[in-house]
């Protein structure tokens, strides 16, 4: 299995369990795709597009689970990352953390990630 992960606000996640599937954040439906990152990629996507946001969720997702529809694309200085062309179904959904806000001002991640 090949994990991925999503960030997001706790609403906006909250509302994509309610319909059953997750069709991506504004910046997601701007770019024509869902956004992730890899373990190695996440921290910093964070730390780029979220820093000093409270409230968010990490998602893992079973990657080989999404098929076809997830491609692993050149992005920040050339790093592939995977970009989902179509709505995340939930059954692909491995585990939905808290990512809170330490007393550094940045987030803390659960130890698995080993950001």
């Amino acid at each position: 299995m090949s994990i991925i992960y999503k960030v997001c606000s706790r609403d906006l996640w909250g509302e994509a369990e309610a319909q059953g599937r997750f069709t991506g954040a504004p910046i997601d439906h701007a770019d024509g795709f869902i956004h992730f990152s890899t373990a190695g990629q996440v921290a910093e996507t964070v730390a780029r597009h979220f820093a000093g946001i409270a409230d968010l969720v990490l998602v893992a997702i079973d990657g080989d689970a999404l098929g076809e529809a997830l491609r692993y694309e050149p992005s920040r200085g050339g790093a592939l990352f995977p970009h989902l062309y179509g709505p995340l179904d939930l059954t692909a959904v491995r585990s939905v953390v808290a990512l809170p806000l330490g007393a550094d001002g940045r987030h803390v991640f659960p130890v698995e990630i080993g950001a």
